[in-house]
């Protein structure tokens, strides 16, 4: 008896050793504790702000201030319903435009928002955490967001992304640093930069303000 349990498991063993690779790995399972296929996603921070929809009309001011067009590389940080993304796509002619939010939900809304509006070879939607993510191709770079965000985001701007690269927030400032452009639609201020380049009374104002001052 214990003979013929012997040769059994010895064959059983030569038979797996025999089998192709995924067989093998599958059989050989079956006794031991399987490795996770692919490491678990970082889980991404809860949102910064609560989302708001920025209105169409403010939308058209802010890609307008901009003049968005034909070859630009548009990122819209907050991305929420991906209005942004889709309008700079449908009514500007952008070469692509991203979207990046970190709230899977927002990604989710975003992403059938841009089927219905027939853009997907143009617009893409991240879900992603914007201070991690890289914004060095933008030619144009769209914002939503709070006060405090903006100079924390300020930083990352003028280290990552091209001189001459325009900047546009709804709603909220960037403390310190001066716009060049301040537009009120609808009662909601629009304000518009460039990013300087290094080495100028600009760059050196905005790296001040960045730092509170």
């Amino acid at each position: 008896m214990f003979r013929a349990t012997a040769t059994a498991s010895i064959l059983a063993l030569l038979a797996c050793l025999a089998a192709p690779p995924a067989m093998a790995q599958t059989t050989l399972a079956q006794t031991t504790l399987e490795a996770p296929a692919v490491a678990p996603k970082k889980q991404l921070r809860s949102p910064d702000v609560i989302f708001v929809p920025t209105p169409q009309d403010v939308v058209e001011a802010m890609l307008d201030v901009a003049k968005v067009g034909r070859g630009d590389v548009l990122y819209d940080l907050g991305s929420g319903d991906g209005r942004i993304p889709i309008t700079a796509a449908q009514k500007h002619d952008v070469a692509r435009a991203v979207g990046i939010d970190i709230n899977p939900d927002r990604i989710r809304e975003a992403n059938e928002n841009r089927a219905k509006a027939g853009v997907e070879d143009r617009v893409t939607f991240v879900n992603a955490d914007l201070f991690e993510s890289n914004l060095g191709d933008a030619t144009v770079i769209t914002l939503y967001l709070l006060p405090t965000l903006n100079l924390k985001l300020l930083p990352k701007l003028l280290k990552e992304v091209k001189p001459g690269t325009r900047v546009v927030s709804h709603a909220f400032d960037m403390g310190s640093w001066r716009p060049e452009k301040t537009l009120t639609v609808g009662g909601r201020s629009v304000y518009y930069w460039t990013i300087p380049a290094r080495g100028t009374a600009s760059y050196d104002a905005a790296m001040a303000a960045a730092s509170g001052k």
